[in-house]
């Protein structure tokens, strides 16, 4: 198989985390006999710095072009200490979603066996969790209508969706579930938010077209705390972009780490596959971030992107056997940490390996 990747490594240690992820598909691609050729594009901060803006035009199009996107991060304090930034590496991310048609996040919760002490929820509730949040990215408050008033002492945010956006977004989520554990949860604030209202309307139209899926409902609040206290109970999230943007971080304590959890961005065109962690800025160029949720994301990449699992699953075991033998980086290491390019090697290595 011959395909085609744009990699837009970003800020902080977007770069270095995104560099051992393609280590891990080239030694998929030698194990396996595929060609992957790769396009290195700017985004964020970083493109600012170089041309103004933190989404090029020019980048859009290789991603179009591309059959997936590998992503870093985005985010640099320069701009984040700033609120009078009128430009800032955030509004890359909201124009790619918007440009790709990137409506769905997909983000897996899992946990790892041998990680699961490093959480920070008992082994009893956490043990063997495994579901997905899948958030609506194109609709909500980050892209409705916005502004202060003239005298500066008063905002407004407009939180907006349309039946449309709520539909496609009802339909990947009960299409996933029924490729699992065929159970979604429509999370929402339905008691006060009209928007919510109607997300639950629509919810409720969408779940008769899928009756093998059992369907429930939950406010985002008693949502908040029950994948705390009962995460074992989900199977499928769905939620809006607010919403989803606090519960995804929120849920990814389970594991014990943010720098373990991959996502996919998918949507009308070239899909995206990114580590849910952020630029990190203070451990930019020390060799010292977890490339791990990087290195997953690619295995998200090769099973939803190119329908390759026996691959993506050749990543995953590397990823596993990894933590099992404690080649990791210092975030989760309880003996020696080892650097990130030192876990990529170990995991490319452990990939060429796989019987």
């Amino acid at each position: 198989m011959n395909k085609h990747i744009a990699v837009i490594g970003g800020d902080g240690i977007g770069p270095e985390v995104t560099a051992q992820a393609v280590k891990a598909l080239n030694a998929v691609a030698q194990k396996f006999g595929h060609t992957f050729k790769y396009t290195n594009a700017l985004g964020g901060a970083a493109a600012i710095d170089q041309c103004g803006d933190p989404m090029p035009d020019s980048t859009i199009a290789t991603c179009k072009e591309c059959d997936a996107v590998l992503f870093g991060a985005f985010g640099d304090p320069k701009y984040d200490n700033d609120p009078n930034a009128k430009v800032r590496p955030e509004q890359g991310l909201l124009k790619i979603r918007k440009d790709l048609g990137l409506y769905a996040n997909i983000r897996p919760i899992f946990t790892f066996e041998s990680l699961i002490h490093k959480s920070p929820i008992k082994k009893e509730i956490v043990e063997n969790s495994d579901f997905v949040v899948v958030r609506e990215l194109t609709g909500g408050m980050y892209f409705g209508m916005k502004g202060r008033t003239e005298d500066g002492k008063t905002a407004f945010d407009t939180n907006t969706y349309s039946t449309y956006e709520i539909e496609r977004i009802l339909k990947t989520a009960f299409d996933l579930a029924a490729s699992r554990r065929k159970k979604v949860t429509v999370v929402d604030k339905a008691n006060i938010l009209a928007t919510s209202r109607l997300w639950r309307e629509t919810a409720m139209r969408i779940s008769q077209e899928y009756p093998e899926v059992t369907t429930d409902y939950m406010f985002v609040d008693n949502a908040s705390m029950r994948i705390i206290t009962t995460p074992k109970d989900f199977d499928v999230i769905v939620t809006e972009n607010t919403f989803g943007d606090i519960l995804t971080d929120e849920a990814s304590v389970i594991t014990g780490s943010m720098g373990m959890m991959p996502s996919a961005s998918v949507g009308t065109y070239t899909s995206l596959f990114e580590p849910i962690h952020g630029s990190y800025p203070q451990a930019a160029g020390k060799n010292i971030a977890n490339p791990m949720a990087a290195i997953l994301s690619a295995a998200m990449l090769l099973e939803m992107a190119f329908e390759l699992k026996p691959e993506a699953e050749a990543i995953k075991s590397a990823v596993n056997k990894a933590i099992k033998n404690g080649i990791v980086t210092e975030d989760i290491a309880e003996g020696k940490a080892f650097s990130t390019t030192e876990v990529g090697d170990y995991i490319a290595t452990s990939i060429l390996e796989t019987k």
